[in-house]
């Protein structure tokens, strides 16, 4: 188990490597323009509220044998949540891993979503349908209908692209399947904050564990003589942002999944050394104890022999 998770490491390491770049260049291009909408309408993933209803987004694994990888998550998990409801927020949860889904069901979690075998299968799709989910409850479904607006045919479509336009309408489609099926009707989607809470790969031995916020987005502060510079924008900022952010919320999705993913198979990599580790220490000792005694059981042996031969020269 530990050349596998060895194996799968290396793999994920460079599936990181490769997206990072990215999504600081997404945030980069996305603070670039959310610093020149200026007075208009905030959009939906940027609007700021007081956080009376929270969502938690825990992303731990399916399989044990990893150590203290699933245990540390679903601490800082539950830690997060007690805080919020200290403060007066109403917490959920979004849990992807049957491990952090049966840590917080048996606490009594209103936990309203729960995905497993996201991890055997991983992709930019698989994320993007996560992270579509969880924008449409944080916007109580709004943002499919600003997506809505694009159709083929409309002017905007020389930036958006065909498959991004019909990307939209397949949206309902993907998100009515066995693995991604509506959330009860009886639970109200709209949030106010979403957290992410996910192990953050350092390296084989050490995985950090991170809540950061997800929703709303905080853009980065562009530097004041960057904003001087004045672009047009074609169709609108408006439009950018609107395709931009939803962007940036699946491609940050799919970077914590990642993340979870190499920091998975790095402890269990380490748990598996230790383990085997253990196991040699446990074998060297269980044989020297084994042949202390048979030396013991030998002596004794001997020693009587060598007393019934004295006792028959007597």
């Amino acid at each position: 188990m530990k050349m596998v998770a060895a194996a799968r490491l290396a793999k994920a390491q460079l599936a990181i490597t490769e997206l990072r770049p990215y999504a600081l260049k997404t945030m980069d291009v996305l603070s670039s323009v959310a610093s020149r909408a200026g007075d208009e309408e905030v959009h939906p993933l940027l609007a700021r509220r007081d956080p009376k209803k929270v969502m938690l987004v825990i992303l731990t694994s399916d399989r044990g044998l990893a150590g203290a990888f699933n245990a540390n998550v679903c601490k800082a998990g539950y830690l997060r949540w007690k805080q919020l409801e200290a403060e007066g927020a109403e917490v959920s949860f979004s849990v992807i891993g049957r491990k952090g889904r049966d840590f917080f069901r048996r606490r009594g979690a209103n936990i309203r979503r729960d995905f497993t075998g996201v991890f055997e299968n991983l992709s930019v799709d698989r994320a993007g349908e996560i992270g579509r989910y969880v924008i449409g409850e944080f916007t109580a479904g709004g943002l499919r209908r600003i997506d809505a607006e694009f159709q083929p045919g409309d002017p905007r479509d020389r930036m958006l692209g065909e498959q991004d336009v019909t990307q939209a309408a397949t949206i309902e489609e993907e998100m009515s399947g066995p693995d991604f099926a509506p959330p009860p009707e009886d639970v109200e989607a709209e949030l106010d904050a979403v957290y992410l809470v996910y192990n953050e790969f350092k390296s084989a031995i050490s995985q950090d564990v991170v809540v950061e916020p997800l929703l709303p987005i905080t853009p980065l502060e562009v530097a004041e003589e960057a904003t001087t510079v004045d672009f047009i924008y074609e169709p609108s900022k408006r439009a950018l942002l609107d395709r931009l952010l939803p962007m940036y919320v699946e491609t940050e999705v799919y970077r914590a999944l990642l993340e979870s993913v190499a920091s998975e198979h790095g402890a269990r990599m380490t748990a598996m050394d230790n383990a085997t580790k253990n196991a040699s220490e446990m074998i060297d000792k269980l044989t020297l104890q084994y042949n202390r005694a048979r030396q013991a059981a030998i002596t004794t042996e001997l020693m009587e022999i060598i007393g019934g031969a004295e006792a028959l020269k007597g």
